[in-house]
């Protein structure tokens, strides 16, 4: 029978830990994951696991569940030790689930990428996270989440425009549009930090373009030096000055989004999940919404992945429970479980909202991502990013000397 336990506290963690792997039979898998707060996603985790039982007598799915603070520290004990769970649950990108990785923790899964065809019943904008890592593919999807611009439509209007922009220099015109309209054009919170942080992400990759974004993000070339660097701070300070309704450093992002279905700007770079809250809210017709135009085909988000541990005595089983959690049918079973939208682009939704169906054609469409800088870079590098985006959008840190600041926390740490 599928079991659920709750680790607590670091002696509970490697108490457990000392067990995975001990006694468990050649058909036993282990699987860490968290414990989520929707009730829902724990019961769905916990019958895709019975099912899996039942239709492969003799195997035991063992679920441990951990909040997030103690699931990171079981993960980094197990990559020191020679046991761990054959499954776990991480963030997907070279900064979160990169560490695990780093470590040793992930086993490459090429074969069974090949064995199972994952390619072909994955969503290929979820799928192209495990190709970001050297030495092979890394995990699977569990969930994945497409950020996005939201706007008013009576607001875009009333500015006169038309149309979504094709570019982000007509996104800029639009801005300036709305700016004389007397509408800010898009609105954050700063007390946040990740949510300005969007806006740095995204003009990085209009500015600076695939090869050099993700060569900054990867910190294998200079902040200070890298000229598009420069332009991206530069562009921030502008959206700040101009373009983002203010004040916004002294405001969340619930209060932030207040604001925006009141009518107060004209956009949010929000994701997938915002639609829900868009109907609790007001009218879902009053809106739309449009990728970021960068112009690279990439889309913005994250995601949330199963990796196989390379401390696995069984690998192909746990492989075996993966393809099952990922096929058509469970996927199917499943929806809205996890998350509004399935990693498995041959489920069927039906009586979709249109901007549901818009995020549905979104996630068909785009074959490559870009990420969150918080999920792209190591935790102490992300707490200086967020630091100097937020000086320069305050006015405190000159756009010139933003680059330099930030490379100086990178050399530093080495």
């Amino acid at each position: 029978m599928s079991m659920i336990n709750n680790a607590l506290r670091t002696g509970t963690i490697l108490a457990t830990l000392a067990l995975s792997g001990g006694a468990a039979s050649a058909e036993d898998i282990t699987l860490w994951t968290l414990n989520f707060s929707s009730e829902a996603s724990n019961a769905a985790m916990q019958k895709i696991a019975s099912d899996f039982e039942a239709a492969n007598p003799g195997v035991n799915v063992e679920i441990v569940t951990r909040g997030v603070d103690d699931h990171k520290t079981a993960l980094r004990v197990a990559a020191g030790s020679d046991r761990g769970p054959d499954i776990f649950f991480s963030w997907a990108g070279l900064g979160l689930g990169g560490e695990y990785i780093k470590a040793g923790l992930s086993l490459p899964l090429d074969k069974y990428y090949a064995q199972y065809k994952w390619d072909d019943e994955l969503v290929p904008a979820a799928a192209s996270f495990s190709k970001i890592y050297e030495g092979g593919r890394q995990g699977v999807p569990f969930t994945f989440k497409g950020e996005a611009l939201y706007y008013n439509k009576a607001l875009f209007q009333q500015a006169g425009i038309t149309e979504a922009p094709k570019d982000y220099d007509a996104l800029v015109a639009d801005a300036e549009k709305l700016k004389a309209a007397g509408i800010p054009a898009i609105t954050f919170g700063g007390t946040v930090n990740w949510h300005l942080m969007r806006l740095m992400d995204v003009i990085l990759e209009s500015k600076c373009g695939i090869e050099k974004h993700d060569a900054l993000m990867n910190m294998k070339t200079s902040w200070k030096t890298e000229p598009c660097a420069a332009a991206s701070f530069a562009e921030l300070d502008t959206w700040s000055k101009n373009y983002i309704l203010s004040p916004f450093m002294g405001i969340d992002n619930a209060q932030s989004f207040n604001l925006f279905v009141g009518g107060r700007a004209a956009m949010m770079l929000e994701g997938d999940w915002l639609v829900q809250q868009l109907a609790e809210a007001g009218n879902l017709d009053d809106y739309d919404v449009f990728p970021f135009p960068t112009g690279t085909n990439r889309l913005y988000g994250f995601a949330e992945y199963h990796y196989i541990s390379s401390k696995s005595k069984n690998p192909d089983m746990a492989a075996k429970f993966l393809d099952y959690f990922m096929s058509t049918p469970v996927q199917q079973a499943s929806l809205g479980q996890f998350s509004t939208t399935s990693i498995n682009k041959n489920v069927a939704y039906k009586d979709l909202r249109p901007l549901d169906q818009k995020w549905v054609d979104i996630f068909n469409t785009y074959t490559q991502v870009y990420m969150n800088g918080d999920q792209a870079f190591p935790l102490d590098v992300t707490t200086e990013y967020f630091r100097v985006i937020n000086e320069v959008a305050s006015g405190n840190m000159a756009a010139a000397d933003a680059g330099g600041q930030l490379q100086a926390f990178i050399d530093n740490r080495r």
